[in-house]
């Protein structure tokens, strides 16, 4: 299992009147999960997507416990459960500063070669990343 955690700061922009973050900005926080995740890995999507592997979303869900709030301090915990197959899951929790679980979730993604957009197996340097913490 590999786990990386993020911080974000809640933006008033992505607040309702209310002063609560919109449901939807938790797939873009999600996403930013993702992105450091592959980075702590020491790879980032733009390598990937260079080696000719993109990985669209084929699953989402959400669940929301509490709200975040304007300039709460957000913890974007992301983790690894299982070695990808033809895709992979990425398992969310978000925490507040006050570490108050507010939100969980799932994003499961497909592994697709950019020139024939048919689904193929995961990048080797991915799993060669991953394997240590899957023995």
């Amino acid at each position: 299992m590999f786990t990386q955690e993020t911080r974000i700061r809640v933006r008033y922009s992505e607040t309702d009147q209310m002063g609560v973050v919109y449901y939807g900005h938790y797939a873009q926080y999600f996403e930013v999960g993702r992105t450091e995740t592959i980075r702590g890995l020491g790879l980032t999507y733009r390598e990937l997507e260079e080696s000719g592997i993109l990985m669209p979303v084929i699953d989402l869900a959400i669940r929301y416990h509490r709200p975040a709030r304007y300039d709460d301090l957000l913890t974007i915990r992301t983790t690894i459960k299982d070695l990808p197959g033809k895709s992979i899951t990425f398992y969310s929790e978000i925490d507040n500063d006050q570490d108050r679980l507010l939100t969980t979730g799932h994003v499961s993604l497909a592994f697709v070669r950019k020139a024939s957009g048919r689904p193929c197996a995961p990048p080797a340097a991915l799993l060669d990343r991953l394997g240590p913490y899957f023995p």
